[in-house]
């Protein structure tokens, strides 16, 4: 298995104890959790950097570094769900487009095709990373003001709380958006393998 593949592999094994590191309520787990997102995110940057620089593209990556993409970023947006920190609706928008697109890459690799992820699944990728980076930032920023790390009165911080929840919704349905017009633009750019379907 060559570097970048490996690069793919270890981002799908950093979700889990990113999700753990989410869902326990102990001091600085935003922080935690944030970290392992952006190591995590990271790998895609250079994963994808090294297969090109070296020649390394292989099918293996084309088709495993957009799953780990949608296995990190989904289970994100899930924990953001149970956390009270997203809308649900987009979530299921978010799996509905990534089954979508999945579904068409399987039957194309069915009749020995690869798909690679087009420039619009890249810009939807980068939304949602940047809308969920964030996320993590302002919920670790009010966890410090909880902590009385960074003292802020009350009557300043429920209204911030408040802001910074919608700031945090309107990045994700910013990237939603993309979603939906990545997700349109790749049923039209393979509509030979819908009609296989």
């Amino acid at each position: 298995m060559n570097t970048p593949n490996k690069l793919t592999v270890l981002r799908i094994c950093l979700v889990p104890f990113m999700v753990v590191a989410l869902l326990l309520n102990f001091p600085h787990h935003y922080l935690v959790a944030g970290l392992l997102f952006g190591a995590a995110s990271l790998t895609d940057y250079f994963d994808g950097k090294i297969a090109r620089q070296q020649n390394l593209i292989t099918d293996f990556g084309k088709f495993a570094d957009p799953l780990a993409d949608k296995i990190l970023v989904i289970s994100v947006f899930v924990c953001f769900v149970f956390l009270k920190l997203c809308d649900p609706v987009l979530v299921i928008i978010v799996l509905f487009r990534e089954f979508m697109v999945t579904s068409i890459r399987l039957v194309a690799a069915a009749n020995g095709t690869v798909i690679a992820a087009n420039l619009w699944g890249k810009v939807k990728t980068v939304t949602q990373m940047i809308a969920l980076i964030s996320v993590f930032v302002f919920q670790y920023f009010l966890e410090l003001c909880a902590l009385n790390i960074i003292p802020i009165p009350e009557a300043v911080l429920t209204p911030l709380s408040f802001w910074l929840l919608i700031a945090g919704e309107v990045l994700m349905w910013i990237s939603g958006i993309f979603a939906i017009v990545s997700g349109i633009i790749y049923m039209k750019d393979n509509r030979k393998c819908i009609k296989d379907m």
